[in-house]
């Protein structure tokens, strides 16, 4: 029993360099969902300021159009946030990737970037709305009262505060993120998952490359909810 295991991790693992694959993989999905996450935070926080902006101030100079335009903004933003929370990652992968870039010589890395991205900006939105909207409006009133302009006293008052209050929450959407990049194989990126399968298509033995794939996966999940408890730990203490 014992040289059949070696046997079969020595087919799956060692013999053409097989691991090789995961390795790959691995730093493929990291380097995804890294940058997937930046473009999620960027365009996720614009999005939450818009709508809670427009949240705040919709009682107030309805007919000017400054409010008019933030109205604008808000159905926008509203509408992306239908859009990309009502259909699977999948599907939006695959638009992205064979309709908008069809006619485009595009990487597919950039491609699956773009894909998770814009999806987890809408999460990250919804994250970060919730946040400035916990805030106590009498703050808005108090930095207003003090002489801040309204972008002023969001940024020095506002933000501080929803973005302490919701960083675990963020960091919980990273680790979603990771999971999500999965399905990048449906363009014919090989990350780990692809990884693990390519192998199973070489040595027709699906257990271990694909049980090594989720224990990498899993192993990383863990990592991860292990920062962000601690994070969140000196987050308490800090607020005592």
């Amino acid at each position: 029993m014992f040289q059949t295991l070696q046997d079969k991790l020595y087919l799956n693992f060692i013999k053409d360099d097989r691991y090789m694959y995961l390795v790959n993989g691995f730093i493929t999905t990291i380097k995804i969902a890294l940058l997937a996450i930046l473009v999620g935070l960027i365009f996720g926080f614009i999005i939450a300021i818009i709508r809670s902006a427009y949240d705040m101030n919709k009682d107030q100079q309805r007919n000017t159009i400054s409010a008019k335009l933030l109205s604008l903004a808000n159905a926008i933003c509203q509408l992306y946030l239908t859009i990309l929370r009502g259909t699977p990652v999948v599907l939006q992968l695959l638009i992205i990737y064979f309709v908008i870039f069809a006619d485009i010589n595009v990487n597919k890395t950039f491609a699956a970037i773009c894909a998770f991205g814009f999806n987890s900006a809408a999460y990250v939105a919804e994250i970060v709305r919730g946040g400035i909207m916990s805030i106590d409006r009498g703050q808005l009133e108090a930095g207003r009262s003090i002489g801040f302009s309204y972008a002023k006293t969001m940024l020095y008052i506002i933000l501080p505060q929803a973005v302490k209050n919701v960083l675990p929450a963020l960091g919980n959407e990273f680790i979603v993120l990771i999971k999500e990049t999965s399905v990048a194989g449906y363009i014919a990126i090989e990350d780990l998952t692809k990884g693990g399968d390519i192998i199973r298509s070489r040595t027709y033995d699906a257990f271990f490359p694909l049980i090594a794939a989720g224990l990498i996966y899993l192993a990383v999940v863990l990592i991860l909810s292990k920062g962000i408890t601690i994070f969140e730990r000196r987050l308490r203490a800090s607020e005592r």
